[in-house]
This record gives structure tokens, sequence and C-alpha cells, in this order.
């Protein structure tokens, strides 16, 4: 789908969302799994328009995540990074319930399948600059910004 930061590609399988990309990661290979079909409409393109659109805050969407259970912690603490509120990843570490484990949450942050949606764009260096986002920092500050949060240094 095209939307403000540029295309947003949406993977979905019976189960929910399986992956929501931007920027850079749209330049890795899909898959073999995966089919295109232009026709299909998945929940979440919906709310994404709306989240571009300034009429969404939080997303309502079953989600189909793989990963380690550490992962899972830390994308689940993603949850409770409220709109236009930005954090460190130390206290992401906190909130996943691992206080002192911040480079590890920053790995677990940068493999979230579900950008956007599972807000890892909130995220940001102690000092308050931006760090690295799997989509790029220009797509990480614009969504920061379009948040009210911050937007860079």
């Amino acid at each position: 789908m095209e939307t403000p930061v540029g295309p947003v590609r949406v993977a979905w399988c019976s189960d929910g969302v399986v992956a929501i990309e931007t920027g850079r990661q749209l330049k890795q290979p899909v898959p073999d799994t995966w089919k295109h079909d232009p026709a299909l409409e998945c929940p979440a393109t919906g709310q994404l328009r709306e989240y571009f659109d300034g009429m969404r805050r939080e997303f309502d969407l079953p989600l189909s995540l793989e990963g380690t259970p550490f992962q899972r912690e830390v994308w689940k603490a993603l949850t409770t990074v409220a709109y236009g509120e930005t954090i460190s990843y130390t206290e992401l570490a906190r909130r996943a319930g691992r206080p002192g484990a911040a480079r590890a949450a920053g790995a677990a942050n940068g493999k979230n399948p579900l950008s956007i949606v599972l807000p890892c764009h909130r995220v940001i260096g102690a000092d308050g600059r931006l760090t690295g986002y799997a989509g790029g920092l220009s797509v990480k500050e614009w969504l920061l910004t379009h948040e009210g949060g911050k937007g860079g240094s």
C-alpha cells in the first residue's frame, strides 16, 4: 500500500498479520510462501490508512508473531508505549520484565516484524537521539513527528 512514508508491505495469513514492512525493509527478499494479491483486503491496511490520516492511535488486529520467548516479551512491551511517547532501550527492557537487558531488548526490537503496529519506532537512544530503525531513520523520524513525539535531535 502507498503511504506518506512510501510503500508499506503488509503480509497476513489466516491467523493474523505476519509482517508490516517499510523503507529499507522492502529491499529484502520476500519469502517464497508470500503471494501478492492486490484484490485482497486485510484489516491492517484499513487501520494503517486511518493511522496515517491521523484518525487512529491504537491498532486492534489479530497478530501472527513468530519469535523467541524473549522477542515476544519485548514485542508485547512495545504495546505499552503510548502514541506520541518515546522510551529508551533500557525502559523497554524494564517493561519487558528484563531490567539490565537493554542491548538484548534493542536486538529484539530490531527484529520486530510488525513495524508501526508494534511501535518500535517509539524507542530511542538513552541520550534522546534517534537510533536504528529497520525501515530507515527517515521513516522513524516521520512516524514520531506524525505522532507529535520526538522527531529528531
